[in-house]
């Protein structure tokens, strides 16, 4: 049987080392990705390169992170290259991280290799849904981040880009776009990348001031994973400007206090006085002050008064819990409108509406009553059930509506009524428990007294999440009056809240009770 199948002669292109460069940039709605990738094809372009991008949107986390894949390379004798849609392993260039868990990412795909691969990132952190919905600290662990990049890639540019486009007035694609070319990897110099951006025109000089800062910092060496920026200090404002009744507390803070409490008590009382009123955070001194005379009773200058300053913060989160009035309040504060007109961008002349969406149920409009009626209306399960199927349901609100902003600004106004509603009593009186417990405890334990107060931040949120999250909270109370008598009491409290924090639904908090029964 003859072999008839036709042979053309098909000559190699070039050497094997001709190949495209190629690169991909992981970027978030907003973040310019798109901007970045076509400036890097025009530079190619302006140089008789041939370059094609292509891109594939996420919806896994935040708004999506879109892959943005650029391949580019000079035509071979007039004849133009085939080029590749998708990233390969192991045969991309360089890879752009506008987000450092994007970098790591890129790194589970194979797109970064050692022998190979440039990584641009910015170190700062935009929080994935999944890290934003854990009940505890859900932040992802950015020190794994770092070693795996470098392990994995051949050289890498870390900074915060992020910061360093904010503080010229543009957008992280500015900043990454100068790395790159101080990065050397494309045969292209400074003044071709600087014409691709002053092509754009509108907001072309920011950009050019942003692109110079990051080239300059790369150039000069000043790189590397950063340190996180210090927390920052809570403002204290100076005698003059406070309001005389609050500068009165603020002086007592000062006089009743251990030094090492101060600072948190200072946040804790500002946030107790914008929650209420100023009379509200003279309560709060009032109840800061018992805690920390029990503090020192148990030796607690020894332990630089831990009990006080966990007292400064859980107690003002405490007093300052979301019922319908404190929502109310922070939906229709100047400020809110601000921040998200920052966060969006938004030009002059551009009109925002926001639309959110609530569903308010019975116990939230009950908590708003005052006390005594409450209660005879929780006692009436017919009537209440009439009430709930009409209040029981959500509602798409647009919140900078003219009739909408009205009905939640005379709500927020409500405060004068908090303290005489059944939500507040019933938050007085649950408050009140867990300070007695803590307080208990401190005297013969002292760990085991700082391990109750911080079971506070078990309880966030409203409506269905803070039902929730009280439930774990009495659940984890219950479980450590079991093992308070013990040496290593202090021990199973801090595993019963971890537990509590890992899941919403409570289930490494119901193996933990499940143990400490079997020897309790």
């Amino acid at each position: 049987m003859r072999d008839e199948t036709v042979r053309l002669a098909l000559p190699a292109a070039g050497e094997a080392t001709e190949r495209p460069i190629s690169l991909a940039i992981v970027a978030m709605g907003g973040q310019g990705g798109g901007v970045l990738t076509d400036w890097i094809v025009q530079l190619a372009e302006n140089h008789g390169w041939i370059a094609q991008s292509t891109s594939v949107p996420g919806v896994a986390q935040r708004t999506g992170a879109t892959i943005y894949y650029i391949e580019a390379m000079p035509p071979l004798d007039g004849r133009k290259p085939i080029l590749s849609l998708m990233p390969t392993p192991g045969d991309v260039d360089v890879v752009m991280a506008a987000e450092f868990m994007e970098a790591g990412r890129s790194i589970l795909r194979g797109l970064v290799t050692p022998d190979r691969t440039t990584v641009i990132a910015s170190n700062h952190r935009s929080f994935a849904i999944g890290e934003k919905i854990a009940p505890g600290n859900g932040i992802a662990d950015g020190g794994a981040v770092t070693g795996a990049i470098g392990v994995a890639a051949k050289t890498e540019i870390i900074f915060d880009l992020n910061a360093l486009a904010i503080a010229h007035g543009s957008v992280i694609s500015a900043a990454m776009f100068g790395a790159l070319a101080a990065a050397d990897v494309l045969p292209f110099s400074r003044d071709s990348y600087l014409d691709v951006i002053r092509a754009g025109g509108k907001g072309a000089k920011a950009s050019v001031e942003t692109f110079e800062a990051a080239f300059d910092r790369v150039k000069t060496g000043a790189v590397g994973t950063a340190a996180p920026a210090p927390a920052r200090q809570a403002d204290v404002p100076s005698p003059a400007t406070l309001d005389p009744d609050l500068a009165g507390l603020v002086a007592r803070l000062n006089q009743e206090l251990p030094e090492p409490a101060r600072g948190m008590a200072r946040a804790g009382l500002r946030k107790v006085v914008d929650f209420q009123d100023v009379a509200y955070g003279g309560e709060y001194l009032d109840i800061l002050n018992k805690l920390q005379a029990a503090d020192r009773s148990a030796g607690g200058s020894a332990h630089a008064y831990a009990f006080t300053q966990a007292a400064a913060k859980y107690l003002a989160n405490a007093m300052t819990y979301d019922d319908v009035i404190r929502v109310a309040d922070l939906k229709t504060r100047a400020g809110r409108r601000a921040r998200i007109e920052s966060e969006l961008e938004m030009s002059d002349g551009q009109v925002l509406q926001t639309t959110e969406f609530m569903h308010p149920r019975m116990e939230e409009v009950m908590g708003m009553l005052p006390a005594g009626f409450g209660r005879w209306l929780g006692a009436q399960p017919r009537l209440l059930g009439w009430l709930d199927r009409r209040v029981n349901r959500g509602r798409r609100v647009r919140t900078y509506s003219l009739p909408w902003f009205l009905v939640l600004y005379v709500v927020g106004g409500m405060r004068g009524l908090r303290r005489r509603s059944l939500r507040h009593a019933i938050e007085t009186a649950h408050r009140d428990g867990w300070l007695k417990a803590a307080t208990d405890a401190v005297g013969t334990n002292y760990q085991l007294g700082v391990e109750i107060l911080q079971c506070r931040r078990l309880v966030k949120g409203y409506s269905d999440t803070h039902s929730r999250g009280l439930s774990k909270f009495d659940r984890t109370l219950a479980a450590i009056k079991l093992v308070e008598r013990r040496d290593d009491a202090a021990d199973w409290a801090r595993r019963l809240r971890e537990a509590a924090l890992k899941d919403s639904a409570g289930t490494a908090l119901d193996g933990v009770i499940q143990t400490i029964r079997t020897f309790a």
